[in-house]
């Protein structure tokens, strides 16, 4: 088992973890013939790509074709054509999206690369950094995309409600995060505007560790390449859902198996995705990545939960296929 500073000691690592973006206008949307400046910053892994916002709509609206019909509200973001869903985290659409090798265990790191949360300096050297992304203010793709609004509002009821199902799958009741005086849950979403770790934990130990309450299952959510599912899907236990070119895949896991022993990464994917995962200790067709890195498949799923879910309390696991 891992031990508590351990565990606190990962989680100060995995908040510390960031990515350089290199954030360019759309072409469609600029006034001037050659491409504007590119808007560069480094942030949280962490975070949440509608916070810089307010900010690239002040850098960009010089060069926008109709300035004033735009809002910061108004924008969104692409990659390589494919609008990205501003309610998932920076660090996993860069896990999802980029290309990026994860580190495996063992893997030497530079001292920057470890800062980039796991994209270390060989991502550099594939042109996967810094992060180039394309922002709109326009066209807004209605089909993929829920719109945003002024006050913040659609934004913070996505990450309230996402905390919502992660406190409801831990407890069996949502109990926890609908207890919270007003204060506790303005304080949350302030540190996670701040991306203010001391502040988020005076409210996330509250969730965590609930009195008279035990835990129940692990908020657990698989992102994989998806495919047309078929009749022949042998993945049962898995319910999956399309989004865009991902597979979301849930189910319910326990922080230990029938026979008490403490379930681990492997014996969960094991579970939900037996074709991928056909051992429960050894990746041979696939390997977990969480936040730029390759999960042992021998980590106890609670250990992961508590030293790096990210801020919504889920575990957010991509799936990259090996060779």
């Amino acid at each position: 088992m891992t031990r508590p500073r351990e565990i606190e000691s990962l989680q100060k690592q995995i908040w510390a973890g960031s990515l350089p973006l290199e954030i360019r206008l759309s072409a469609a949307e600029s006034r001037i013939y050659d491409q504007t400046d590119p808007y560069l910053i480094h942030t949280p892994r962490l975070s949440y790509l509608p916070f810089l916002l307010p900010r690239l709509h002040l850098f960009f609206t010089p060069f926008l074709i109709d300035p004033g019909s735009t809002h910061p509200h108004d924008g969104w973001f692409s990659f390589e054509d494919v609008p990205l869903k501003w309610h998932y985290p920076i660090g996993l659409l860069f896990d999802l999206f980029s290309g990026a090798e994860p580190v495996s265990p063992g893997q030497h790191r530079h001292t920057e690369g470890a800062r980039h949360g796991g994209a270390d300096g060989d991502a550099e050297e594939q042109g996967r950094l810094p992060w180039r992304l394309t922002i709109h203010f326009s066209e807004w793709p209605e089909e993929r995309l829920v719109r945003l609004d002024a006050e913040g509002g659609v934004m913070h009821d996505a990450f309230v409600n996402s905390v919502k199902e992660a406190d409801f799958l831990r407890n069996g009741t949502a109990k926890g995060i609908m207890s919270l005086s007003k204060e506790d849950s303005t304080t949350l979403w302030t540190a996670v505007q701040q991306h203010d770790l001391a502040l988020f934990n005076t409210i996330s130990q509250k969730l965590l560790n609930p009195p008279g309450s035990h835990l129940r299952h692990i908020p657990l959510k698989i992102y994989l390449p998806s495919s047309p599912r078929t009749s022949h899907d042998d993945d049962e236990a898995a319910t999956g859902a399309q989004i865009g070119s991902l597979r979301v895949v849930q189910g319910l896991i326990t922080p230990n198996l029938p026979n008490r022993e403490q379930q681990t990464i492997g014996t969960a994917l094991h579970t939900l995705l037996p074709t991928l995962f056909p051992s429960r200790r050894t990746a041979t067709l696939a390997r977990a990545v969480l936040h730029g890195a390759v999960l042992p498949l021998t980590a106890g799923v609670e250990e992961v939960m508590r030293a790096a879910a990210y801020a919504d309390g889920w575990v957010h696991l991509g799936v990259v296929m090996m060779g």
